[in-house]
């Protein structure tokens, strides 16, 4: 199953968001498509390593637990799902078009699976799940490329 969710993000994921009509609206959240893309490839410089994220949610160990059996769950992130880390109101997008942006998603994917290629024991902290490995984070990655996905009307078959 891991390969099949590397596959997916290193080879369909971009190829299903170029799909997407740019002017789609989303089915909830405030991020317009360019927006959402960016705001994901983010999130693969947060899972490289590239972006560091010294600042750790506070948990008791109880609760990263939890966390971590959510993450490595099939259960999807609920639509509207809160980060305290992004403002109410999206940021600006830093792309001229969106092709630009998917360009940059899949460049920083491709750097991810690099990265990890090279050091297969690398951890690299995300804000809420701690220190993540390879397998952990992509299947946060995974997770959470689907529920953008769900955002803009993509639904996959089983």
């Amino acid at each position: 199953m891991e390969n099949q969710k590397e596959d997916f993000l290193q080879y369909r994921f971009v190829d299903l968001l170029r799909q997407i009509p740019s002017d789609m609206l989303p089915h909830w959240g405030k991020m317009s498509l360019q927006q959402m893309v960016e705001h994901f490839t983010d999130t693969v410089k947060i899972a490289s390593g590239k972006t560091s994220q010294q600042k750790l949610h506070p948990h008791n160990p109880e609760q990263l637990v939890k966390a971590h059996s959510f993450l490595m769950s099939d259960k999807p992130f609920k639509e509207n799902t809160p980060n305290p880390l992004l403002p109410e109101v999206p940021a600006p997008v830093r792309n001229k078009t969106l092709k630009e942006a998917l360009n940059e998603l899949q460049k920083e994917i491709d750097y991810f699976f690099l990265v990890f290629n090279k050091n297969e024991h690398l951890l690299t902290r995300h804000f809420y799940f701690g220190d993540l490995n390879y397998q952990m984070n992509v299947q946060l990655l995974y997770k959470h490329a689907l529920h953008h996905l769900r955002q803009f009307g993509v639904q996959l078959q089983p």
